[in-house]
């Protein structure tokens, strides 16, 4: 990991730069990133997204939720958001977090939460991505995956990190489930023990378990902004007949915007992270850490106010 990424990283939890963002945070650029803190300003967006051929997922951010009350609030959240698409009809399914659903009070309350959702997903014929967390919650994380998925097969995928050492046996342990995984490199600051240090085997594993996927037949959403990853997978999926229909590219919202047009006007299936709510700090300094060119834009915008 970078110096930079590592310093980047480390503040997130620090509670007077979290305070000062909160503040003025979107103001000074975090609505680059973000699509504003109310579910219906997140929809407008996707509207937007979807006049331009490129279809959404819905992130009510919010993470490391220690109430029930909070928790049990979180899930009605995601229920409304789900209405909301519906409603709205716009094209977008929705991506949540377990340790918002409660993962760190207690796995069943969590798994209950998240039931919620799924449920009212399967009930609008709609669909929600687990997403992945630091290696702490990933035992976890998979548990609930599991149960959920055996109840709702249709409804609900995962997301994979290829950083992790551990990720080609969890595919192999899991291969039953024919499960649609979100492939990422991952985002959380890791140990060299649980994960690949060097950026060369993170891309490597992340070709490999795509390619894995693929070939047997399961859905895969590739999640990067890496053009050379992107590259591969159209050269592979084109190579070994393998049609559109069976994999998307993901991208975040408001970063590539120009990538993801021309993908999608290439024929190809683009879903754009969509990300929203009050508590988007902790997400805004992991699209910090990825990129220097992202705290740049930053700093650019604070000295011109």
């Amino acid at each position: 990991m970078s110096v930079a990424r590592s310093l980047v990283l480390g503040v997130t939890n620090n509670k007077v730069i979290s305070s000062f963002a909160n503040k003025h945070g979107l103001e000074l650029g975090a609505k680059r990133f973000v699509a504003g803190e109310t579910l219906e300003t997140a929809i407008e967006n996707v509207k937007i997204l979807n006049s331009k051929g490129i279809i959404a997922t819905l992130d009510h951010l919010g993470e490391s939720i220690l109430s029930l009350d909070r928790a049990a609030g979180a899930a009605d959240e995601y229920i409304k958001t789900l209405e909301g698409i519906a409603q709205s009809k716009i094209n977008s399914n929705v991506s949540l977090k377990l340790t918002q659903m409660g993962l760190d009070i207690d796995d069943n309350f969590c798994c209950s939460n998240v039931e919620r959702i799924v449920s009212k997903a399967r009930q609008l014929n709609n669909f929600v991505r687990i997403d992945m967390e630091d290696h702490g919650h990933l035992a976890a994380t998979i548990s609930i995956f599991k149960r959920l998925k055996e109840n709702y097969p249709d409804n609900v995928g995962l997301v994979l990190q290829s950083y992790l050492y551990r990720t080609v046996a969890d595919m192999k342990e899991l291969s039953y489930l024919k499960a649609n995984y979100r492939f990422v490199k991952g985002a959380y600051k890791e140990p060299k023990d649980v994960a690949y240090p060097n950026k060369e085997d993170v891309d490597d594993n992340l070709k490999n378990i795509i390619e894995q996927h693929l070939l047997e037949g399961n859905y895969a959403a590739i999640a990067s902004h890496d053009e050379a990853i992107i590259d591969h997978t159209i050269r592979f999926t084109n190579g070994h007949n393998i049609p559109r229909s069976l994999f998307e590219f993901q991208m975040l919202f408001g970063i590539s915007t120009n990538l993801q047009e021309k993908l999608a006007q290439d024929g190809y299936t683009v879903r754009c992270y969509v990300p929203y709510g009050k508590d988007w700090y902790p997400y805004f300094t992991r699209r910090l850490a990825e990129r220097p060119a992202n705290v740049m834009f930053i700093l650019k915008n604070y000295f011109k106010h």
